[in-house]
């Protein structure tokens, strides 16, 4: 029977692997306990140590995994991006990861309906529908992380598709797999009578189960009454009212079923309008029962985002970044509802602006309602939400996790429900307690901090969530789970909410698909009464700079490393293990074997490049936490060692261009793979003080140009890097980067002017991705003080060729003495891009263009935003500028690719592969050192953007 749970296995990790080297490459099993523990955690607050994670490739290699599953009797899960929050993507038996194999997509119809692998991130297939107005339907604010897998699986919905454009109602087909290894592709014009033929136990018993729902009038009533409402609690039961075949109920209840009836590999779904005409506002409201008392009266008047969020959830993100002042002085029992009215009309525009003011007027509000068609300021309001859930986690204390719930209520009793549930946090002593959510659907998320780490505090728990399941279900007949899926976290409450009858039925459907219960036990259908207060995830405190995280996985996809070793989620679960262990003083051996492997899988494969924290909805930059661990574990002679060459740098920049020219002396006598392997012999002696030769050793640089500093609108600080390396192998013998920079100022009549001193400046940032911090100090100082000079005392802003050290520059006054910060708070630096995008290139007229380039945004540009304006550039140079669309850090890091070319190699696999694809006349970016890494990656020649514009205009 499905209710009883799996009883463990007896094998071992290592038999595991063994046993299924026959199916699946050894080296995508996974079983080295860093790797276990690094994902042994999802988004929720739940935590399994899988015996194996298996990263598949194949329907095959699924099919052999399900034979195996079914003769071991070893569970299985599958998993895609892990932003679950109710615990239904971990396992004790089989983890099955299934997204970064699993990522193809295809838009057909002319852009009416799409084509997904489970591994697809949905914003990437928005971005593919986006040149034809159009989305998918489903919007959770997890969408730039979250995959096409979990979507499906747990029936996600979001803030603006409600019910009708969920995952369920805008299914066309799909191709899945049966626990038997049987694959039906819905979209057959004989699929049903295929799925009949082939697994007729199943067919048979969904048929028997429809005719039992149709024949129970009060049970159908009460299923089509439950669905006109969001709500993911237990299987969707409205698939056996809404279609007749046997396959069409199976692949609509497979949508919110968290995989536990079958695999997904692959979906077509409709798309709806990207309506592009928005008028988005924020109202304050004097109370949150104000604010949900007037969602039918916006709903009446057309809106399509109702978001709701008390004064709580706004105290939460009011100090961040670009977030309106108002929010900090609102009063304390104010509430927000963030309102957006659409359009696919242009000319509607008055229309909304007309409706928008009307609604708002009979509205008791804190300020007057103000509402922006300014795509920029809707950013920030939709960012005031979509942070929301990460944000207040950020602020639990120390030691407490954060739990979130998401229920719904029908829509006219939602002002009651919610004044209710703040009524449940003060009963359980939950002042931390917020609430926010989908108001124009009913649906309500609240939040609390939550510690499990002794029997009164889980029981706190306990009796609060008896509470609210009370409330929900008895009090307002509303749904437990409205959008996050069952998962381990309400399953023990699913026949609370559906009565017997229902409950039988999801009983039985899990039965008659997966009847041996491998597929996620424990998830939807599990016996245990308690559940959901089990497998509890630790979350001791650990480095001050990652303590905050709730491992959500924002960060995952921009993270290089992601494929390689571990993502910045990764690096702090492992961490917090690692705490625990030694915490506990319980695990010896496996926390030996954690700080074994650390180093590694933590340390060296780390870009340190921030674009986590960029996807991080407090900010975390788990760089900073590399950082502080390089920093510890370099010795004293070599921090010493460091803060020596950081004084004398100009010394190390003469050796590093005689280095260079030496080596491609040697090169040219001996040939490239004999340098290599000397190098490579060095390297064992010496270690990372001596780099293994490659093809893409750049030559040394040239001659500094000769400039004069009268009439100079700008000091041009070519970076140490561009003074030292000059062009790749196989890059034309033209003019060196300073010499184009300072000729494009000349002939646009904005002279630039190089400081005869330059020689030995540096930002400091090669010492700092190491965390040598007292290098840095010195070399960041010193530049701040030649700066100084350099510009007058600030008078002329000084223009930097290499991004990253522009943004070293711009984000160095906490590293500076008292008199730098003055002076540092007077100077104005300026990466050249917007330098060239701004006064450069309104004066260059365009000659020649290319007929399509490549483009490689580095990280540094990303973070300051001045993607754009390289963009920009390009398109004035070009017919075609391409920015790939998994387009990311490099993973070069300064030298990281030469001492880890493996990360290099992994975090530009995608990127490389549209490059290769597309075939672009050129390639461009901003960083020597990037376009190393990417020359390395593509096979074609990377060279600064400032080679493109000299070209068009020359």
């Amino acid at each position: 029977m499905a209710a009883t749970l799996v009883a463990p296995s007896p094998m071992s990790s290592q038999e595991i692997q063994s046993a299924l080297q026959a199916s699946v490459p050894g080296d995508r099993v996974l079983i080295r306990p860093i790797e276990l523990i690094a994902w042994a955690s999802d988004a929720s607050f739940y935590r399994m140590i899988p015996k194996a994670v298996v990263q598949t490739k194949t329907l095959d290699e699924v099919r052999a995994l399900f034979a195996f599953s079914r003769e071991t009797r070893v569970p299985m899960t599958f998993r895609a991006a892990g932003t679950s929050l109710s615990g239904q993507a971990i396992s004790d038996g089989l983890l099955v990861e299934v997204a970064r194999n699993w990522r193809e997509l295809w838009v057909e119809e002319g852009g009416k309906t799409i084509r997904l692998q489970p591994g697809v991130i949905g914003a990437r297939a928005n971005q593919a529908l986006a040149a034809y107005g159009a989305k998918i339907g489903p919007d959770p604010a997890s969408i730039a992380t979250c995959t096409i897998g979990g979507i499906l699986a747990n029936n996600s919905s979001g803030m603006c598709c409600g019910v009708e454009q969920n995952a369920y109602h805008t299914l066309a087909s799909m191709k899945f797999m049966l626990p038997s290894g049987t694959v039906i592709d819905t979209a057959a014009a004989n699929a049903d009578e295929e799925f009949h033929a082939r697994e007729p136990q199943l067919a048979r018993g969904l048929l028997e189960l429809k005719s039992r729902i149709e024949g129970d009038v009060t049970l159908r009533e009460r299923i089509r009454s439950k669905y006109r409402m969001k709500n993911t609690t237990g299987y969707s039961l409205n698939a056996f009212i809404d279609f007749d075949r046997a396959v069409d109920i199976f692949q609509h209840v497979l949508v919110g079923s968290e995989g536990t009836l079958a695999f997904i590999a692959e979906a077509v779904l409709n798309t709806v309008p990207d309506l592009p005409v928005k008028y988005t506002g924020l109202l304050l409201f004097q109370d949150l029962y104000a604010a949900a008392e007037s969602i039918v009266p916006l709903r009446q008047a057309g809106a399509k985002a109702l978001e709701i969020m008390d004064r709580a959830s706004l105290r939460s993100v009011q100090d961040k970044s670009g977030m309106p002042a108002s929010l900090r002085s609102l009063p304390e029992a104010a509430a927000g509802l963030l309102v957006e009215f659409q359009s696919a009309d242009e000319t509607a525009r008055p229309e909304l602006e007309r409706t928008a003011a009307e609604a708002a007027a009979g509205f008791k509000l804190c300020e007057p309602a103000q509402f922006t068609h300014n795509a920029t300021e809707q950013a920030v309001l939709w960012k005031i939400r979509a942070g929301m859930f990460p944000s207040v986690g950020s602020v639990r204390r120390s030691g407490t996790t954060v739990v979130i719930e998401d229920v719904a209520f029908p829509i006219e009793s939602l002002a009651d429900a919610a004044h209710s549930l703040t009524g449940l946090f003060r009963l359980h002593g939950y002042d931390d307690g917020i609430i926010f959510g989908h108001a124009k659907d009913g649906n309500l998320h609240f939040v609390i901090t939550q510690g499990f780490n002794s029997k009164a505090a889980v029981d706190q728990y306990k009796y609060f969530l008896d509470d609210v399941v009370k409330l929900v279900v008895e009090r307002y007949d509303g749904a437990l789970k409205a959008e996050h899926g069952t998962g381990r976290n309400m399953a023990p409450f699913v026949q609370t909410e559906w009565g017997r009858e229902g409950y039988e039925i999801m009983r039985r459907l899990k039965d008659v698909a997966d009847p041996e219960n491998l597929l996620n036990p424990g998830v939807i259908i599990n016996p245990d009464h308690n559940a959901h207060l089990a497998n509890l995830k630790p979350l001791p405190s650990v480095e001050p700079e990652i303590d905050k995280c709730i491992e959500c996985g924002f960060c995952e996809p921009k993270c290089p490393s992601r494929e390689l070793t571990l993502t910045p989620r990764q690096r702090i679960v492992v961490r917090r293990e690692m705490a625990r262990l030694r915490e506990s003083g319980n695990g010896l051996e496996l926390y030996r074997n954690l700080d074994a492997e650390f180093p590694y899988m933590g340390l060296d494969t780390c870009a340190t490049d921030g674009l986590c924290a960029t996807a991080c909805p407090v900010t975390i930059d788990t760089g900073q936490l590399v950082k502080r661990f390089r920093n510890i574990r370099a010795s004293a002679g070599a921090h010493a060692w460091a803060a020596r060459m950081a004084r004398h740098f100009g010394l190390v920049e003469r050796s590093m261009r005689l280095g260079l020219r030496l080596g491609h002396s040697l090169a040219s006598v001996i040939g490239v793979e004999a340098m290599r392997s000397l190098t490579r012999a060095m390297k064992r002696v010496f270690g990372d003080a001596v780099l293994e030769w490659t093809p893409e050793i750049p030559h040394a640089a040239g001659a500094i140009p000769l400039t004069k500093k009268a009439g100079a609108q700008a000091v041009y600080f070519p970076s140490c890097i561009s003074r030292v390396m000059g062009r790749l192998p196989g890059e034309p013998e033209d003019a060196s980067l300073m010499q184009v920079m300072v000729d494009l100022a000349n002939r646009a009549g904005c002279p630039v002017y190089i400081p005869q001193d330059v020689h030995g400046a540096c930002c400091g940032t090669p010492f700092s991705s190491k965390g040598l911090t007292a290098a840095h100090a010195i070399a960041v100082n010193r530049a701040i003080e030649r700066c100084w000079r350099w510009s007058e005392q600030g008078r002329l802003p000084v223009v930097i060729d290499t991004s990253p050290c522009t943004y070293g520059l711009k984000n160095a006054r906490s590293y500076l003495t008292e008199a730098n910060e003055r002076r540092f708070d007077r100077l104005t630096f300026l990466d050249s891009i917007e330098f060239v995008h701004d006064q450069l290139l309104p004066k260059l007229p365009i000659k020649s263009k290319s007929r399509s380039v490549g483009l490689h945004p580095v990280c540094s540009v990303t973070k300051m935003g001045i993607g754009g304006k390289l963009v920009a550039i390009a398109r004035a140079c070009s017919d075609d500028a391409l920015v790939p669309i998994d387009a990311g850090c490099c993973g070069f890091a300064g030298d990281r690719g030469f001492l880890v070319p493996e990360l290099t190699q992994s975090a530009t696999r995608l990127e490389a592969a549209e490059i290769k694809a597309r075939q672009p006349q050129a390639c461009y970016s901003s960083s020597r050192t990037c376009e190393i890494g990417m020359s390395r990656s593509t096979g074609q020649i990377y060279r600064s953007y400032l080679y493109l514009l000299e070209k068009a205009t020359r």
